[in-house]
């Protein structure tokens, strides 16, 4: 299921890079030296917006990928139904349709990780940071599979991502301190799964008390994406 996206990203992985890349670090440099100088916020700042916009390269690199993707081989190729005839357990047919978003997502994390690791060293790297972004790619392409299974036009997807990804990108805690917020738009966005991610990763790299709730609910949407991915191809409506 994954060998046709994997060797793709191998035979256009500068690309694949940049594509991942040019977002983020404009992010970096627009509000972590731009935003937060003008604050005075200055390097304070920047250690706190690292990790976000590493949890926000988790959502970037995965959703528009993989359901733009997805929604091409279903609509314009057919390719998808055909391999939906293929003697494969739909568990591996989601795993697999996803798995080109999680190497796209921890390629780019981990060059982001090692420019932050630079300009602010106390920022740390570490295996559960890098297994934190595994797991957020992995439930954000899941996402993605589950748009491009579901809409049937561009258009559609495209306002999937104008109502869906764009406030999830900057109202997430990503940018800024999600209480900041009214208590209204703070409970809202709590029930946002990059919040949860943005949380997480500050935590881990930061070396502050690990949210667990978070984690619960990340796992809560990782399994509810995946059983309805599961559940459209097992109902044929995708």
């Amino acid at each position: 299921m994954a060998w046709g996206d994997l060797c793709y990203i191998k035979g256009n992985l500068p690309e694949t890079l940049l594509t991942g890349l040019v977002g983020p670090l404009l992010y970096l440099l627009a509000f972590g030296y731009g935003v937060g100088g003008s604050m005075g916020g200055g390097q304070d700042y920047i250690v706190f917006i690292v990790p976000g916009i590493i949890a926000l390269t988790t959502l970037s690199a995965t959703f528009s990928t993989v359901s733009m993707k997805i929604l091409v081989q279903r609509l314009f190729y057919m390719s998808f139904d055909e391999m939906l005839l293929c003697p494969i357990h739909i568990a591996s047919v989601v795993i697999g349709k996803t798995a080109s978003g999680v190497i796209r997502a921890t390629l780019s994390c981990v060059v982001i990780m090692l420019v932050g690791h630079l300009i602010a060293p106390s920022v740390a790297i570490s295996p559960y940071a890098i297994l934190l972004v595994v797991f957020g790619a992995f439930m954000f392409s899941l996402l993605g599979l589950l748009a491009g299974m579901a809409v049937q036009k561009t258009n559609t997807l495209s306002l999937i991502s104008g109502t869906v990804i764009v406030p999830m990108t900057f109202l997430c805690g990503t940018l800024f301190n999600v209480s900041a917020l009214p208590a209204w738009a703070a409970a809202a966005t709590y029930a946002l799964p990059l919040t949860h991610v943005s949380q997480l990763m500050r935590a881990v790299m930061l070396g502050t008390d690990v949210p667990l709730d978070s984690i619960a609910m990340m796992v809560i949407y990782t399994a509810a994406f995946f059983s309805l991915c599961w559940w459209m191809i097992k109902t044929n409506r995708c």
